[in-house]
C-alpha cells in the first residue's frame, strides 16, 4: 500500500462527484438540449447504445434493425445534481408509457430505457419507476426498461447540439421547442 499526497487525495474526492447517466427516451435532440442547459451537467452527448452492430451510423439506427436506441450520455456533478434528479427530469422529457415510440417517432430506436452504470443507479431507477407506478403518475403503465450499460457510440458531429444549431428545422420547431419550453418552465431553478 502506498501513501497518497494530499493533492492526490483531494483530486480523487473531486473525481468521485463526477458520474455518468445514459438515457434513451425517443429522439435524442430534445433530451440532450435539455440536460445541457442544467446546472451540474458537465456534458450531454447524443449517441447510440443497446444494439448488436459495432460502430453504428445514424442510418443504421434509423432502420430499426441495429437494435440500438438513441441515447444521451450525461456526465454530471453529483454534488450539484443527483442521479435521482436526473431521472426525474428524464421522465418529464418523454412519455415512458409508449412502447418503442415517442409520438410519431416509431421504432425500437425510440424506446424508453435507462442504462445503469452500477448497482446503485439500477436500484434508484427501479425505485423511481415503482414509486411512479404506485402513485399512478401516468395514465398507462410505464414501459421503461432498466438495463446494464453497454458500449456507448457517440452520434455523428452534426447531432451534437442539434437543436441549438438548427432552430429553423421543422421537427425542432414542431416537436422539440414545445417540449423544451415546458421543461424550462418546470425546472427554471435548475437552469444554468
Amino acid at each position: 500500500m502506498t501513501k497518497q499526497s494530499n493533492a492526490e487525495s483531494n483530486e480523487q474526492t473531486l473525481d468521485q462527484g463526477i458520474q455518468t447517466a445514459t438515457l434513451a427516451g425517443g429522439c435524442f435532440w430534445c433530451i440532450e438540449s435539455a440536460f445541457n442547459s442544467l446546472k451540474g451537467i458537465i456534458n450531454a452527448t447524443s449517441g447510440y447504445m443497446g444494439g448488436q452492430v459495432e460502430n453504428p451510423t445514424y442510418e443504421d439506427i434509423c432502420t430499426g434493425t441495429s437494435g440500438h436506441a438513441e441515447v444521451v450520455q450525461v456526465q454530471f456533478d453529483s454534488q450539484i445534481i443527483s442521479y435521482q434528479e436526473i431521472l426525474e427530469i428524464f421522465f418529464s422529457l418523454h412519455n415512458p408509457t409508449q412502447l418503442n415510440r415517442q409520438g410519431n417517432d416509431i421504432g425500437t430506436q425510440y424506446r424508453s430505457e435507462i442504462f445503469s452504470h452500477d448497482q446503485s443507479q439500477q436500484t434508484i431507477a427501479l425505485a423511481i419507476i415503482e414509486a411512479m407506478t404506485q402513485a399512478q403518475y401516468f395514465d398507462q403503465p410505464i414501459v421503461t426498461k432498466v438495463s446494464p450499460v453497454e458500449i456507448f457510440y457517440s452520434g455523428e458531429a452534426y447531432h451534437q447540439g442539434y437543436v441549438e444549431n438548427n432552430p429553423g428545422n421543422p421537427y425542432c420547431q414542431a416537436v422539440v421547442s414545445p417540449k423544451l419550453a415546458k421543461f424550462r418552465q418546470t425546472f427554471v431553478a435548475k437552469l444554468k
